[in-house]
């Protein structure tokens, strides 16, 4: 169970952890039709400070958009109660979760005149895969289950509905005894893990699933960014999962997942069996940046002071 923090933002107030609910009839609950982000805030050298806030909120409104739900605060609104929910839970380092639903309305599939509501959280939280995963990283599994089609979910939108297909793929990799799972598009090319982006390193050349039928992820594009700095070679492209079987290394990056190593998917060795050079160095730069060490990237950092 995750750590209770004190006070939750609910649409311009904030209530007690153990206070903040909704209505059972809220529409949200019965269809799914909710846009959230995952973001963290961590504890550097000179305080704490949330990675990549403006990206997180600019990704928050461009689902809502897609799904045709007008938040009713701006940006601007939504990022000062982000940080002011770190700041009144006390918390130095953390996972923060902001949700827009469609709240106690009518009934039935057309939301009408539901009102939009917005909720933001935040709890201690570590590594989502744990430590070890970090460290040795992790076993994954092909999914039996296809990721999102263009035209079936728009997959540029982090809808809460669309991780039924993560749901199921992550139960059935765990009931396995794996770690993860990833899946395939449509056209049996590799996708997403059940939260994550996917990058492999192939004869020194870092590749990564391009933006045709899966989420852009942030920590996917500070992974691309950082690496072209190191002078990494990154390509953009479509691969398949035989491709994944013979690569020099594999890992997942997300909000959650961080930067995880694969070192074994569907029972074959990936490598050497440990992290590689490059996800090592990526992996490690990626953690200089977050605890405030490099002051390269300090414009991605946003202080809670």
């Amino acid at each position: 169970m995750d750590t209770p923090s004190q006070k939750i933002w609910m649409d311009g107030t904030f209530v007690e952890w153990n206070e903040a609910s909704v209505h059972v009839l809220t529409h949200s609950l019965h269809y799914g039709l909710a846009a959230f982000e995952g973001i963290r805030c961590y504890q550097g050298v000179e305080g704490s400070a949330i990675f990549r806030l403006s990206e997180h909120v600019d990704r928050l409104f461009e689902s809502a958009h897609i799904t045709m739900m007008t938040i009713p605060f701006s940006k601007k609104d939504v990022t000062e109660a982000i940080i002011e929910t770190v700041r009144i839970n006390d918390l130095k380092s953390c996972y923060i979760r902001p949700i827009v639903y469609l709240g106690y309305g009518p009934m039935g599939v057309y939301p009408g005149d539901n009102p939009v509501r917005l909720a933001i959280a935040a709890w201690p939280w570590g590594a989502y895969l744990g430590d070890d995963a970090l460290a040795n990283g992790i076993r994954a599994k092909i999914s039996s289950f296809t990721r999102h089609h263009v035209n079936v979910s728009m997959t540029r939108a982090k809808i809460s509905g669309y991780y039924v297909n993560s749901i199921l793929a992550k139960w059935e990799a765990k009931k396995s005894g794996y770690e993860e799972s990833i899946l395939l598009d449509p056209d049996g090319y590799v996708a997403e893990g059940t939260g994550e982006n996917v990058f492999i390193v192939s004869k020194g050349i870092l590749k990564t699933t391009p933006l045709t039928s899966i989420l852009e992820g942030i920590t996917r594009s500070s992974m691309i960014q950082l690496a072209r700095d190191k002078n990494i070679e990154v390509v953009e492209e479509r691969f398949t999962r035989d491709a994944m079987y013979v690569a020099d290394e594999i890992f997942l990056t997300g909000t959650a997942a961080e930067v995880t190593p694969v070192r074994e998917l569907d029972d074959r060795v990936i490598g050497s069996g440990k992290p590689g050079l490059i996800t090592s160095t990526l992996q490690k730069g990626f953690f200089s940046i977050v605890q405030g060490k490099d002051p390269v990237y300090a414009h991605w950092l946003m202080p809670v002071g």
